[in-house]
């Protein structure tokens, strides 16, 4: 059975899923991981969902403010195990949520090129691509979304 947590970036689990997360980007990044790495701190993020299935730690996600009217998605991730069920789509829908409840209006998020389940993920859950922003104004590799909600 699959349940969202809400929680915050003291989560041990989130923690644990953070540093898989990591190993993982630092392969698929390559040689760009240290620069997008110094933008995925989480100390901080007071808004993280921590999605269990089975009683395991499966996938998380967090929120953090971009603007008075806009979230920025970050840290999303789902174990290997645990992919194709929906977990992600999940994860992402109650941040949308919790995101709404704060009154805020928009989520923005940046993702690379190579992360291709990444890209279907937003796609299929309504985010447009969108002009990239702050850091990742000139970065080659990124792409950015967004979704009004």
């Amino acid at each position: 059975m699959l349940q969202l947590k809400r929680t915050t970036s003291k989560s041990p689990d989130f923690q644990k899923l953070v540093k898989q997360l990591d190993a993982y980007l630092a392969v698929t990044d390559g040689d760009e991981h240290d620069f997008y790495n110094q933008f995925n701190k989480i100390e901080g993020l007071n808004y993280v969902v921590v999605a269990y299935l089975d009683e395991k730690a499966a996938g998380c996600g967090a929120i953090r403010a971009f603007d008075k009217e806009t979230m920025e998605v970050k840290r999303m991730f789902t174990l290997n195990e645990a992919r194709g069920k929906g977990i992600a789509s999940k994860i992402l829908l109650e941040l949308e949520q919790w995101t709404a409840q704060l009154s805020y209006k928009k989520c923005v998020l940046e993702t690379g090129t190579r992360q291709l389940e990444a890209i279907a993920l937003y796609e299929r859950n309504g985010y447009e691509l969108i002009g990239c922003y702050g850091p990742y104004l000139k970065v080659e590799n990124s792409k950015c979304f967004g979704k009004e909600l």
